[in-house]
């Protein structure tokens, strides 16, 4: 009987054990927290044989990314995200991605990251490297403590049964509160 290879199934389990081996390594997890956002895709580029570029004036979406953030006493913290969104089209559609990721405090506010990348209900599946810049708010004691932005670069790898494979690359940003 021949086995059918689940998609990405070998990428979630290198993803999980870098997660694990950077958690491990952060000694002492002292704080969760989290963020909340709205995130805009400016443009997406595919690869051939499709080769489009897809603007903001073609195709307007808007996402809600929000997090569990794992915080250490180190630099290094996983970061467990949720992104709903709505393209308006055309197509009009629904998504969800779902994007665990290990991030490195820079200093400074700034902090780089890598995700995984995987779409619900589709073959899509890809990384994110990610920057963000926070500054802290003024009053530390209410819920939200920061304000940041960020810069996304999704890069997903699409490989439906029987349709062509495609390679979307997009430059995305966020803007956002963290607590």
């Amino acid at each position: 009987m021949r086995r059918t290879p689940v998609p990405g199934l070998r990428f979630l389990v290198i993803t999980v054990a870098l997660q694990v081996a950077a958690g491990a390594a952060a000694h002492g997890q002292t704080t969760v927290g989290g963020h909340v956002g709205i995130g805009i895709p400016w443009v997406t580029w595919d690869s051939p044989p499709n080769g489009q570029t897809t603007d903001i004036s073609k195709s307007y979406s808007i996402n809600v990314p929000f997090g569990v953030t794992v915080k250490g006493q180190g630099p290094v913290f996983v970061d467990f995200e949720f992104v709903p969104g709505v393209n308006q089209g055309p197509p009009h559609n629904t998504s969800l991605t779902v994007d665990p990721g290990v991030l490195f405090k820079l200093g400074h506010g700034f902090t780089f990251g890598m995700r995984a990348a995987f779409d619900v209900n589709t073959s899509r599946v890809g990384f994110i490297p990610l920057l963000n810049k926070s500054w802290p708010l003024p009053n530390q004691k209410a819920f939200f403590k920061t304000f940041f932005v960020e810069l996304d670069v999704p890069v997903k790898f699409d490989r439906p049964t029987g349709g062509m494979a495609t390679n979307p690359v997009t430059l995305a940003t966020q803007v956002g509160f963290g607590f």
